[in-house]
């Protein structure tokens, strides 16, 4: 099975235990800590995943990072995960509970990149427009700057991306006289 369909069902499983127990909003601040400490630790990734580390280091590195602090289905599900072999799956299991998360609770993620930062207005302008494109009433706005798109923005929400930068339209441009378009004089 591929890890993606994995971590889905795990994410769900999980998700769905939550729940149950009332303790969501707890295993999601734990899911973002792991995912946090997987974008900033490259060695913790590569342990996850390395076959050669044994089932007890991985699941004992686990509960040195998290059980001050973690909730007690984080910690169960973690043992569980690690013990049948598959921790390698824990990191994209922690990004597909996290969409699965905002899916149950109507929260739409929308990522924006600029040159600059953007002022309130704009702020809230931008979430008025997500929120027309996915129809939640909730939006949680990730902001990026990168000057090398020159101007304009860039606006990803789900599979959608709008690119209106200076950068894609001097790319478009300089497609456009690629082509060579010639006149034909008589």
């Amino acid at each position: 099975m591929s890890e993606i369909k994995v971590a889905s069902r795990y994410a769900k499983a999980l998700l769905e235990l939550a729940v149950e127990k009332g303790q969501l909003e707890e295993v999601m601040t734990d899911v973002r800590l792991l995912i946090s400490l997987a974008s900033e630790n490259r060695e913790l990734v590569l342990m996850l995943n390395s076959p050669i580390v044994n089932t007890d280091k991985k699941f004992n590195v686990l509960r040195q990072l998290f059980s001050k602090t973690a909730n007690k289905i984080t910690m169960s599900f973690f043992e569980l995960v690690t013990r049948k072999n598959r921790a390698n799956v824990l990191v994209s299991t922690a990004l597909e509970f996290q969409k699965q998360y905002n899916l149950y609770k109507g929260i739409q993620v929308a990522e924006i990149t600029t040159t600059i930062a953007l002022d309130e207005d704009i702020k809230k302008k931008v979430v008025e427009i997500v929120k027309e494109i996915s129809g939640l009433n909730t939006v949680e706005l990730v902001e990026k700057i990168d000057t090398e798109i020159i101007g304009g923005f860039i606006l990803k929400v789900n599979d959608k991306l709008l690119d209106d930068s200076i950068s894609n339209k001097l790319r478009t441009l300089k497609l456009e006289f690629a082509k060579r378009y010639f006149v034909k004089l008589y």
